[in-house]
């Protein structure tokens, strides 16, 4: 079966491909007459982008969700953007799909970046203890592994095959950046080991076999924060004479990164360090996410993306200015 990918998608365009199910509900109608009836909403995904859609007659009971794989035959219509109108959909074996339709990946190679982390802790992480919790993590080849191919998140920022490792890099070079300028007030060393470990639980907050990045059970109900301080405290019980001070720092970096309690944080930072990893960190996310719902808009579509729930905008896009 020839696979559509969304961004080729045009108004017009009849649709006959498999998409991923991103988001699913049922909406009622608000015409009187249909009073009690219900259509079914979808946001549908692939390695290309996302498209809206609805289906006005579904089936009474259709057992789609999230991290589902369909096929679809519709047409595509526009309603504040394009909008595929389904005729037909059904769902399928999501283990027999081609996973590289749906399964966005960085741009970078793992192993590229992951030969950059491991050149930053040797290079730049110069003290013993440190040294000592870094090749803790590091030297354990499945920690490695998991955390080089894992998402930074599953729909916000990064959301795409070894995300984690691009932007724990991004946030290393912010931190660096910022440790640049307030030499005196911010030790480095401190600072990157905290940007190194501070998301390492997103490696067992999703689901390593879901294709839309679903949250593991222990992610629902722990939360990446709270398993990456389990993660240090369990590997600083095998490093005999840590000192108490560093890992006190290096708890409250990990418990603090979110930078508010309404953004998920146990407490706010309250040292140097965790605001400034905090700052880095969000840095680096709302850029991604910049570029993200800029490079998902079409220019047929005017110089203004469509309005982002997570950034609370939209964002100018200017044609390219012609050279003479």
């Amino acid at each position: 079966m020839k696979k559509q990918m969304i961004k080729d998608m045009c108004i017009g365009d009849e649709v006959e491909t498999q998409v991923l199910v991103l988001e699913a509900s049922k909406a009622a109608f608000n015409s009187p007459h249909r009073a009690g009836e219900h259509f079914l909403k979808l946001l549908l995904g692939d390695v290309s982008g996302r498209v809206k859609a609805v289906m006005w007659e579904p089936p009474g009971e259709l057992p789609i969700g999230p991290g589902d794989v369909i096929f679809i035959r519709g047409q595509v219509g526009e309603y504040h953007g394009l909008q595929v109108v389904i005729g037909e959909l059904r769902k399928l074996d999501s283990a027999k799909v081609n996973r590289s339709f749906f399964q966005a990946v960085s741009k970078r190679s793992p192993e590229d970046m992951m030969g950059e982390l491991k050149q930053v802790i040797k290079e730049e992480i110069g003290d013993k203890h440190l040294q000592a919790l870094m090749k803790a993590f590091f030297e354990d080849e499945e920690f490695a592994r998991r955390f080089s191919l894992a998402p930074a998140a599953r729909t916000i920022h990064h959301n795409y095959l070894s995300g984690l490792l691009e932007h724990t890099l991004e946030v290393i070079y912010f931190c660096r950046s910022l440790a640049g300028i307030y030499k005196e007030e911010i030790n480095l060393e401190l600072l990157l080991a905290g940007a190194i470990l501070h998301d390492a639980g997103k490696i067992e907050e999703y689901r390593q076999d879901s294709l839309s990045f679903e949250f593991s059970d222990r992610g629902k109900l722990v939360g990446h924060i709270s398993i990456g301080k389990e993660m240090l405290d369990k590997r600083l019980e095998k490093l005999p004479g840590f000192p108490s001070s560093i890992k006190l720092e290096l708890e409250h970096m990990i418990l603090t990164h979110h930078g508010l309690r309404e953004w998920g944080s146990p407490e706010i930072p309250k040292t140097i360090h965790a605001y400034a990893l905090f700052h880095a960190d969000m840095l680096s996310a709302r850029l991604n996410q910049f570029i993200t719902v800029k490079n998902r808009h079409s220019a047929e579509s005017g110089d203004w993306t469509e309005w982002d729930r997570f950034l609370e905008r939209s964002i100018y896009v200017p044609p390219p200015q012609e050279t003479s």
